[in-house]
Parts: structure tokens; sequence; C-alpha cells
């Protein structure tokens, strides 16, 4: 991100075919800050959009210098886009929200009043839906799966009308499905976090792009980001603790043939027959073998961690349109 200003708000708002919505949308973040005291920059990043909603968004920045454009020459992601506009906003104060009319712009100014009561980040909670119940269960079963497993209680981390205190987004970096969990990572940085209730609007135009295989992915990133919040700074903690199980199951089975050798070499017990001793000694091995690769990956992880440099960003920008100043 840029250097902040302290009177800007920044709105960062991800499009992917939603030419018929641009227009509303717009109109409404006008009206919705208006009274808010603070000017206002808003950065659309188009997402591979195969509509119109490039030129839609080219004429909204050619009449207006507070809205600028990105374009991807791909669909790169939501996280992609939200990184992309992140980097470009100036704003002490940092908006998400979808293209879709279904966040209500004219809910800011009680977001900032949250911000204000000293909250870092500020998550939308879309207490009563409009979606179909095949999405509304998932997102309830997925809510609740984040919430247990990270320790940041929101009723709804999927919500993408979010506010930010721009140096969250400087410590917190974005790509795959992490999007909906930036508080998440930033409550693990020790900020502080806040629910407000929204009310949620059903969609006008165009379809979701949102189906089965974006839970799929979410649940695979909330391994990640638990990961990454718990041991980022000490990945041998958590690799070495995996690779003890097996190792010490190992050298357990190992020490049982032995002790049963001794046993029956004084008579006092049976020998173990020569099957069932060459499965526990394959099996012993496999486990002390297993136990050694955990533990060696965890010093290269530990070495990673203390010589890695950032990686390039996740997109690539065809063109951009507007001001990079806004008025």
């Amino acid at each position: 991100m840029t250097p902040t200003d302290a009177d800007l708000v920044s709105l960062v708002i991800p499009v992917c075919n939603e030419e018929e919505s641009l227009s509303a949308l717009t109109a409404e973040i006008l009206e919705g800050t208006r009274a808010i005291g603070k000017r206002i920059e808003v950065v659309f990043v188009d997402d591979g959009s195969t509509d119109a909603s490039w030129r839609e968004i080219q004429k909204l920045a050619a009449s207006d210098a507070r809205f600028r454009g990105i374009r991807f020459r791909r669909n790169f992601g939501k996280a992609a886009a939200l990184a992309a506009g992140f980097l470009e906003t100036r704003g002490s104060i940092v908006f998400t929200l979808d293209a879709d009319l279904q966040d209500d712009p004219r809910e800011i100014p009680r977001f900032l009043e949250s911000l204000d009561s000293g909250l870092d980040v500020v998550s939308g909670w879309k207490k009563i839906r409009f979606d179909p119940w095949h999405k509304v269960f998932p997102s309830k079963v997925f809510n609740a799966l984040v919430s247990g497993v990270s320790g940041t209680p929101l009723h709804d981390h999927n919500c993408g009308f979010k506010a930010y205190r721009a140096e969250v987004l400087d410590e917190v970096r974005l790509y795959g499905e992490r999007h909906r969990f930036v508080p998440v990572l930033a409550a693990a940085r020790g900020y502080r976090i806040g629910e407000l209730v929204i009310p949620h609007r059903a969609r006008k135009f165009g379809r979701s792009k949102y189906g089965v295989r974006r839970f799929v992915k979410g649940a695979l990133d909330l391994l990640s980001v638990r990961f990454l919040t718990a041991f980022k700074g000490r990945p041998q903690h958590f690799l070495g603790s995996v690779g003890l199980v097996p190792g010490l199951l190992g050298v357990l089975g190992l020490g049982l043939l032995f002790a049963n050798w001794l046993l029956a070499l004084i008579g006092l017990m049976n020998p173990i027959g020569p099957f069932t001793s060459v499965m526990i000694a394959m099996f012993s091995l496999a486990g002390i073998l297993g136990g050694m690769i955990f533990l060696v990956a965890g010093l290269i992880a530990e070495l990673i961690v203390e010589r890695c440099a950032e990686p390039m960003h996740p997109y690539s920008i065809s063109e951009t349109t507007g001001s990079q100043i806004p008025s």
C-alpha cells in the first residue's frame, strides 16, 4: 500500500461480469458517503470480466476523479483482486464490498462509527439472508468451522463487506482464497475485531460466481491459515510434533520385538511368529523413517522462514484507468 491519507476513505471493489450493476452501485456509494466528512476513492478491480464491465469502469473513471480501475489479463480470483486494490489505496480506512448490489454502501457510516469505538477491523454480518438454502446452509457450517478452528468468533466470515484500518492490510498478505480470513489473520496479530449486522439484498443482475468448490477451497485454506496463525514462525513445533508420533510408535515396536526376543531367549515367553515379527519390524521402521522425514522437513521449513523473500504478486494487470490522486 502507498502512504495513507488520514482524511481519505478507500473502497476496493472486485468486479467480474457486473456491468449492469456498476452504475447503480456508484450512485449508492456517493449517497452513502456524502455525510461522512471525508474524501473517498473507489478502486474497481476487473477480475477478467468477459462482458462490458471494463468499459463501464472506464466511463466512471472519466466522469469522476474519485473512481479508478485496474484490469486483470484474466480471472485471478477475489483474493488477488483485493490484493491489487489494496496496493493502490491511500486511505487510512479501507472498505471492501461486492459489486453485485447485495451490499448496501449506505451502511458505510455505521462501519466508521464501529471503527471509531476502538476496533481495527469491522466485518459485516448478513444475519437475514435471501440466498437459497443450498448456499445458506453450507455457509453457516463453514462459518462455524472457521470460528471454532481459528478462535475468531464471527458469524459471517464470508461477507465481503468489511472495513479495515490501513495498517491491518499492511501486515496481511492475500492469495488463494484467503480474502475471507483477513479478520482471522488480523486477530492473530493482536488487532481488535468486531462485527456489524447489515442488511442483505437479493441479487438483481447476473448470477453468483460461487459454487460448492469455494467451500472446498475455503476448508483447505482454513488449514493453512490455522498453521500460519499458530506456527508461522515456528514450523518445527508443528512438523516435529507430527513426526514424533510415528517415530515413537516405531521405536516402541522395535522395543517390543527386542523385549520379546530376550524373554523368549530365557524361556519366559513364546517367540512372536516370523510373519508377525516381519510386519511389526516393517511398520516400526516406516514409523521411524516417517518421523525423521517430518523432523527434517521442520528444520528445512525453519530455514525457509528465516531466509524467505516476498513472492511475486499472484496476478497480472493489463491496464489501469483513472487518476492516481483522488480529488
